[in-house]
């Protein structure tokens, strides 16, 4: 049976949750055991459940605070998603806080990701900004 737009819309839905609720847990209900997750295109992938696990520990759970993201764009093309997002956090670790956007090209397989390449670009913003407009896809 064919992927569809509302099977992929509730897929990046609970991406988002788990970016949002910093939940590594949830974040592996999205991909497949064997996905692998291109964070910097140019370097090695994250592979397979515990490496992704393990980069969401690291990178969201211990480094990321007041996550605000929110749904932009869905795209979809047989297998193929593009999902575009924009997001606010507070970057723990450089003690500033962040907006970035995001396009994730997302391969599925069944119903999970299969392999996930991600192009963004961020910025610094005052510690007060984030998100202001509430527009549909809104995850706050």
């Amino acid at each position: 049976m064919a992927l569809t737009k509302p099977e992929v819309r509730e897929v990046v839905e609970r991406y988002i949750r788990a970016w949002v609720e910093k939940d590594p847990d949830l974040i592996l209900t999205v991909f497949t055991e064997s996905a692998t997750y291109h964070e910097r295109v140019f370097e090695k992938p994250i592979c397979h459940h515990k490496g992704i696990r393990q980069y969401w520990q690291e990178k969201v759970v211990e480094s990321q605070g007041r996550i605000e993201c929110e749904l932009l764009s869905l795209y979809l093309d047989g297998c193929t998603a593009i999902a575009e997002w924009e997001v606010c956090f507070d970057d723990l670790k450089q003690g500033v806080r962040k907006r970035m956007r995001e396009v994730a090209i997302l391969e599925f397989e069944g119903r999970f990701i299969q392999n996930l390449r991600e192009y963004w670009v961020s910025q610094e913003i005052e510690p007060g900004q984030g998100q202001t407009e509430d527009r549909s896809g809104s995850f706050r």
